[in-house]
């Protein structure tokens, strides 16, 4: 009798304890096997860009502005030959979704302008990476390649107003084909008078530089050229980024007189006014 009582007694205590195991599941209770964080943390996608779409890019641009960055338009002899002047010619692209751009040249008596505007939409392939820390990762390289010099302050100027340092940069190269192959390979600080060294405070507000309240960042490179017995070339670059769209702008001019330096101050004044209505049309 007492072996039997034995027996029952393990028989009871199997069956409880396999009704424990198998029980969980029946009440919606998690099983031994079930992993509470696979649903749960499961790797958010990042968020899209603001931009879907590219704006047309020969026409973005508003006349009077071509007008100031274009002086010869308005010596053109006849109406047809200025409107096609002002109608500009799109850049070579195979995916118009990404990337786009319009050039124009305009050649005067005084001088002849050229202007490139080019908008590249940047898209992330990565899943976990937003189309706008894209955008920022490759701006940043871009600027990093201007090797834009540090800013000049008071504390550099020395009582004759010229800068204790001269610092020089580089062309900002453009990553894309669409930069135009006749950019400088280098570029000095920029000073109206053209020199290499600007001279005292007003000369160092000239500098390459970054750029504030344009965009979500910006930056604007100065670079002066001169090929041989040929007159100089200046080269205003600007770019900026404004969500996941990078804007660039390519501004030269060169004189037909040698010996003629075009206006540093000038050029970069027209434009950054290009580029802040260009980052009005985006902002719209």
């Amino acid at each position: 009798m007492q072996r039997k009582a034995y027996v029952t007694g393990v028989a009871a205590l199997l069956a409880a304890l396999l009704a424990g195991c198998t029980g969980g599941s029946d009440d919606g209770g998690a099983t031994d096997d079930a992993n509470p964080g696979d649903a749960g943390t499961a790797t958010a996608t990042a968020e899209p860009g603001r931009y879907q779409t590219l704006p047309e890019p020969c026409g973005v641009v508003d006349q009077d502005i071509l007008d100031s960055l274009l002086p010869g338009i308005r010596q053109l002899p006849d109406e047809e030959q200025r409107d096609k002047a002002y109608e500009g010619t799109p850049t070579l692209t195979y995916d118009t979704d990404r990337k786009v751009g319009c050039r124009w040249k305009v050649e005067s008596t005084e001088a002849t302008d050229h202007l490139l505007v080019d908008f590249e939409r940047v898209v992330s392939y990565d899943k976990t990476v937003s189309d706008d820390s894209e955008a920022e990762r490759l701006f940043a390289t871009e600027q990093e390649a201007a090797d834009l010099p540090e800013p000049v302050t008071s504390s550099s100027v020395d009582p004759s107003g010229s800068p204790s340092s001269s610092p020089s940069t580089s062309t900002s190269g453009s990553p894309e084909s669409s930069t135009p192959s006749s950019s400088p390979s280098s570029s000095t600080s920029a000073s109206p008078s053209g020199s290499a060294s600007p001279d005292g405070a007003a000369g160092a507000e000239l500098q390459p530089r970054v750029l504030e309240d344009l965009g979500d960042e910006a930056f604007l490179d100065d670079a002066l050229s001169s090929s041989g017995s040929t007159a100089q070339q200046r080269t205003v670059t600007v770019a900026f980024r404004t969500s996941n769209v990078i804007v660039r702008i390519v501004y030269e001019e060169q004189p037909t007189t040698v010996g003629t330096v075009p206006d540093s101050e000038e050029l970069q004044d027209r434009a950054q006014k290009l580029a802040a209505q260009l980052a009005d049309e985006l902002a719209e």
